[in-house]
């Protein structure tokens, strides 16, 4: 696909935009965990996006294909839905550091996802960069909180599966819904699974309990609040435009500045990070760089 230099430009500004935002999340994630369950807080984060990108939703229902609401279906679930309760599980017992590096798998998966299911070819090198990928993926879910090597930490597993998730999301809107609105797209989305996250929360029942509590309570709503609109509604309107402008593959290479962001937050809240660390963020965002080589 021919994109033009002003087009080009654009996309690395939405990706480095992009980058902040979701490099931010996981701290916000693990704020808003200091109060709220983590199926709570994935739920939280989904209903607040669904809230705000209802009205957009309703008014360009009429613009989708009916044969394009289940891939539709398939973003919101993949793509938003499903990795926000995994993420906010795994992170009461990952460094939000750590998250946001097994994070960057997502490019991986994206195009382990396209050559069995899309049709993409892979080359020497891309194998390469995969096998690199899931060996610092490996080398970080053995990482203890105190930054020594230890056991296996399963809930590694859990942002892996996330990342999975997210593969599968961005193949489908580069192969079926490319000629559709961004904004149409990503709020119909949303509207999709919306409602299940409401469901999930009326179902626990802690929710205003909680939120009678006071100012603690209030300020963790902040920060998955934060979350919920920048790093979920507005996150995923600019990265399904990047989709469309690009290809999934650069799209998803936006996960190779997220773990830098995490890291500094990370570091910021005085969690350990070490040599340990950035061996396993080397491999990965290495593995990425290699994978994504023409």
């Amino acid at each position: 696909m021919s994109v033009s230099q002003t087009d080009k430009r654009l996309a690395w500004l939405i990706l480095l935009a992009l980058a902040f935002v979701w490099g931010s999340s996981f701290i916000l994630m693990k704020r808003g965990l200091t109060v709220f369950a983590a199926g709570e807080v994935g739920a939280l984060r989904i209903v607040i996006a669904f809230v705000l990108l209802l009205p957009i939703a309703i008014n360009n229902l009429r613009l989708i294909p009916a044969k394009s609401l289940p891939y539709i279906f398939i973003i919101g679930f993949c793509g938003n839905l499903l990795p926000a309760f995994l993420f906010a599980t795994a992170q009461q017992y990952l460094p939000s550091s750590v998250a946001g590096i097994l994070n960057a798998l997502t490019p991986l998966f994206t195009l382990l996802i396209g050559v069995l299911f899309f049709s993409f070819r892979l080359k020497k090198w891309q194998l390469l960069g995969i096998a690199m990928g899931f060996a610092g993926s490996i080398g970080l879910s053995l990482i203890q909180s105190g930054g020594e090597v230890g056991g296996f930490n399963p809930y590694a597993l859990l942002i892996v599966a996330a990342t999975l998730c997210y593969g599968i999301s961005v193949n489908v809107i580069g192969k079926y819904l490319r000629q559709l609105p961004s904004l149409a797209i990503s709020a119909i989305a949303m509207g999709m699974v919306g409602p299940l996250a409401l469901a999930y929360l009326s179902l626990t029942g802690d929710l205003p309990a909680k939120l009678a509590q006071g100012e603690q309570t209030w300020a963790a709503l902040g920060y998955v609040g934060i979350l919920g609109i920048f790093g979920t509604a507005l996150g995923l309107v600019f990265f399904n435009k990047l989709v469309k402008m690009t290809t999934p593959v650069f799209a998803s290479s936006v996960t190779y500045l997220i773990p830098v962001f995490a890291m500094l937050w990370g570091i910021a809240d005085s969690e350990a990070f070490g040599l340990w660390h950035l061996a396993g963020m080397g491999l990965i965002v290495g593995g990425v760089y290699v994978a994504n080589r023409t």
